[in-house]
């Protein structure tokens, strides 16, 4: 299985994961053959890529499962946009709003936990124009992921997860021809837009019963580690451990999106981007625990080897989320498997394949 981008789908791929429409409805499943009008429903949902499966008796390798529940994470983009919604229509988030919003952290909070030798694909399918939705979902996942690795406990956790799933909940405020536009900001907008933060951790100051590290989360998941971010300008450990987890976790979901204004980056790109501002705009240790637990090339990716030959992406290892094991596509039985992390190796991927 594979994820690639839609423009590349055609006619006779089979769906790798199920798929589902804007109201969480199950719209193909998995195993299903696309057929161009299915093709052409995707695109008008503005799926930015889907998974594939493999069709070719010679593509197919032994896997892994290493990803959070597929329902359960369709389940937490849903609970956030009625969320959301919510504050749209009324003063103050409603009790049952609030309620959902907690089962879901604590559920993903504990399949994570039940896992804790898994590494995990912090990359998913987003539907464009729900991107405020899936990317919250996806910062709290790779946020708490991160947390646990640091070896925070299981009530903290759920506290850095509550925080991470609201983190942007001020860009309700923000007027929407800022947030969608497509060229490059003014001064004055992009003030505007830094005032989400502020504006998130005041609202959610009226709720009832929010924790107050979750809303610090909220307010300084912008701030710098070399103290060049906002609100406040603050630095290092002045910055709450909240809001240097979710600085990581926040930026490297951005960067593998695509947005009005830019494409999205290449997962292993977005990781040097991350590992390049270590001790800069990010803590060094936040930055360690997510080179330890990433997987820019999640089981199952087609890549292309620096030898130049194909290959399948089979298993990912803590720490070596850069250089997986793979399997060589085409190769005789025996399948050529290469562990891209042993030292003697001098085989890199260079890219993702698409064909």
């Amino acid at each position: 299985m594979r994820k690639i981008p839609i423009n590349n789908i055609k006619p006779g791929m089979i769906v790798g994961k199920h798929l589902y429409d804007k109201q969480n409805a199950l719209l193909l499943s998995k195993g299903h053959i696309l057929s161009q009008r299915e093709i052409d429903r995707i695109k008008s949902l503005k799926y930015q890529a889907i998974y594939i499966a493999g069709n070719n008796a010679n593509q197919t390798a032994p896997t892994e499962v290493d990803d959070i529940n597929e329902a359960l994470r369709n389940k937490a983009v849903m609970t956030v946009k009625e969320l959301f919604s919510s504050i749209s229509h009324e003063e103050k988030l409603n009790k049952k709003a609030i309620s959902n919003a907690r089962s879901v952290v604590e559920n993903i909070v504990n399949e994570i936990v039940s896992n804790k030798n898994m590494t995990y694909p912090m990359t998913d399918m987003k539907l464009f124009d729900d991107y405020t939705y899936y990317h919250s979902v996806n910062v709290m996942v790779n946020a708490v992921v991160l947390g646990f690795s640091m070896g925070l406990s299981k009530m903290v956790l759920y506290k850095l997860g509550l925080g991470a799933l609201m983190h942007d909940i001020g860009k309700i405020f923000v007027p929407k021809e800022i947030l969608e536009k497509q060229d490059k900001l003014t001064e004055e907008e992009f003030t505007i837009i830094k005032k989400h933060s502020t504006d998130g951790y005041d609202y959610l100051k009226k709720v009832e019963s929010f924790p107050s590290e979750s809303n610090l989360a909220v307010l300084t998941h912008h701030e710098k580690f070399n103290g060049f971010g906002y609100p406040d300008g603050i630095m290092a450990d002045q910055i709450p451990i909240f809001g240097r987890i979710l600085a990581v976790a926040d930026v490297f979901d951005a960067l593998i999106s695509d947005r009005p204004y830019r494409k999205a980056m290449m997962p292993a790109e977005a990781v040097e981007y991350i590992v390049g501002g270590s001790g800069e705009q990010f803590d060094p240790q936040v930055v360690n625990a997510f080179i330890e637990k990433i997987s820019p090339y999640p089981i199952g990716t087609h890549v292309v080897l620096s030898n130049g030959q194909k290959a399948i992406v089979v298993k990912n290892r803590p720490k070596f989320g850069l250089r997986p094991k793979v399997m060589v596509i085409g190769s005789n039985t025996p399948p050529l498997y290469y562990d891209l992390s042993e030292e003697a190796l001098d085989i890199t991927i260079t890219k993702i394949s698409y064909d």
